[in-house]
């Protein structure tokens, strides 16, 4: 909300914005999310086979558009009937960190530093990527409806072990989990 409520002059920030709410409020991998046409919006769902799934066990993703994600798409006629207007994806990555910065998304977050393997203190504005709007749909749902229904709305399989690598256990849910053994 607080990127998709701030206020940017800036033509090409704001269009930037626009994919990262929408990637938010869908789910799909970037891959996917190019690739979306006009043909995608059903009746007020979207719907594409996962690209990542397609030559081995195709999986039809399904998503219902929230009211946001509709506003985003209504602003936008592209002609040849692209969804939203992309750029490269090392550039889209890029200007989400400028958004987060922008917006002052500061936080710092722990994470495993990849070279050294050793846990190390970032700000979230600079490591914020497409990636961690999938990561923010599945989190966002996570705990609050059955894992199965947002696996659907993913793309993964209903058993899938990449599944797991989506969402962190918040605080809530192990303090409700430890009220039922208190």
């Amino acid at each position: 909300d607080k990127i998709f409520n701030a206020k940017i002059t800036n033509k090409r920030m704001d269009a930037v914005r626009d994919i990262f709410v929408f990637q938010c409020l869908i789910g799909a991998r970037v891959g996917d999310l190019c690739r979306l046409t006009r043909d995608n919006v059903q009746g007020g769902f979207i719907t594409y086979i996962a690209r990542k799934t397609k030559d081995g066990h195709p999986v039809p993703v399904t998503v219902p558009l929230s009211e946001k994600a509709k506003s985003i798409i209504d602003k936008y006629n592209i002609p040849g009937g692209m969804l939203l207007p992309f750029i490269t994806d090392q550039r889209y990555n890029d200007y989400i960190k400028d958004i987060a910065r922008f917006v002052k998304l500061d936080r710092t977050v722990t994470r495993l530093n990849s070279l050294t393997g050793e846990p190390e203190t970032v700000r979230i504005c600079d490591i914020i990527s497409s990636h961690m709007a999938r990561r923010t749909f599945i989190g966002n749902l996570y705990g609050k409806v059955d894992t199965g229904i947002i696996c659907s709305m993913s793309g993964h399989t209903k058993d899938s072990k990449a599944f797991g690598r989506y969402y962190d256990v918040s605080k809530e849910l192990q303090q409700q989990a430890i009220n039922l053994i208190d």
